[in-house]
């Protein structure tokens, strides 16, 4: 970090607004894998927003140059990845996806005073832990599984409350987590689960869990984890006769989903941030990508908001100085894609961060 500064301290100086130097940022997310799929929406989302900050002037008259990175969702693999960023002194991570990297991540962003805002890891403990800690390094540009384990919740209680539900989780810290908020929510409304299951991210033989789930006539099933092994319950349920309702979470806006779950996928739920593609602020952008031969899908602009919410802090900070870019995140509105977004002491996003989806003949809309 000090070699940066000092290059953009002698490039402000020298160049009066000529980029002399570049700001190195970096993007992380799994580019292999079981949720390469994901890192390919927040790769393409991040790319366009640098591509169109730097067409506008860069960021203090410099260009940003993006290097990205793969840590395949791994929790190993994420902090090899953050230690390699760290000596690199790259200057701002966008990342990571799986909420089980971002967090040991951010130990290694902290001690090396990089800023992270993650567009996508959702886990309470990513931000809770950081400023229990009293780190000031650790952000994200999207919702936390309280609050969208209450709208899955909320759901299924609005829908299922008398009926036999069931609460299956993959183990991994998202999984697991959304699958807890999702319970606190269905247990306070009165509504108890008549199966709690885990499986392992990988397993493709959900024999035996059809099975349970066919004995206690489940009527909905509330999974906590990724598209692919939602896919492959789903269908294997479907093969076994069993109708249940699948409600999943923000995992699954992916084609990857349907691409295994064929027909069987039909009239899945889960939930999701809002359309953003559908909004004002998001218009420009969105034509662009589909210029490019596709609308952008999933996570892909919450990754160039998160971008485009780093250069704003820059520029209002007049700094990449770490401790000053916590001041102009705490203090700024931040005008993105995704509608205005305002940070709170924590680190999370202030506004409501989650609605409802639904698969439908191989496309995903908001209900």
């Amino acid at each position: 970090m000090r070699k940066i500064m000092a290059t953009l301290a002698t490039a402000l100086a020298l160049g009066g607004g000529t980029a002399w130097a570049d700001i190195p940022i970096a993007l992380v997310g799994p580019l292999t894998g079981s949720n390469a799929a994901f890192g390919e929406q927040l790769k393409r989302g991040a790319q366009q927003a640098v591509d169109d900050i730097n067409a506008k002037g860069g960021v203090l008259g410099q260009k940003l140059a993006l290097t990205v990175a793969d840590d395949a969702c791994d929790p190993k693999q994420a902090v090899a990845v953050a230690n390699q960023l760290a000596s690199k002194d790259i200057a701002f991570v966008a990342g990571h996806f799986c909420s089980g990297s971002s967090i040991p991540a951010s130990a290694i962003y902290n001690e090396a005073g990089i800023l992270q805002i993650s567009p996508a890891s959702t886990a309470a403990a990513l931000t809770e832990d950081a400023f229990k800690k009293g780190w000031t390094n650790v952000y994200r540009a999207c919702g936390r599984d309280d609050q969208q384990g209450k709208v899955a919740g909320d759901y299924l209680v609005a829908h299922f409350k008398d009926r036999p539900v069931a609460i299956v989780d993959d183990k991994s810290a998202y999984g697991r987590g959304i699958a807890d908020e999702t319970r606190k929510a269905l247990n306070a409304a009165g509504v108890k689960e008549v199966i709690d299951e885990s499986i392992t991210v990988g397993d493709q033989d959900f024999t035996a869990l059809v099975s349970k789930l066919k004995q206690a006539k489940v009527e909905a099933i509330f999974f906590g984890g990724y598209q692919k092994e939602a896919a492959l319950i789903v269908r294997q349920a479907r093969e076994q006769g069993l109708t249940a309702q699948l409600v999943s979470d923000s995992a699954l806006p992916a084609l990857e989903f349907w691409q295994i779950a064929g027909p069987a996928g039909e009239g899945t739920l889960f939930t999701f941030a809002p359309d953003w593609r559908k909004r004002p602020a998001a218009k420009t952008v969105v034509e662009a990508f589909e210029k490019q031969g596709a609308a952008p899908e999933g996570f892909t602009l919450q990754a160039y908001a998160t971008i485009q919410i780093y250069a704003q802090a820059a520029e209002a900070a007049k700094s990449i100085k770490l401790p000053d870019l916590v001041k102009a995140l705490q203090a700024t509105t931040f005008e993105t894609v995704t509608g205005p977004i305002k940070f709170d002491q924590k680190g999370d996003i202030t506004r409501a961060g989650f609605v409802v989806w639904q698969w439908h003949d191989g496309k995903y809309a908001e209900l």
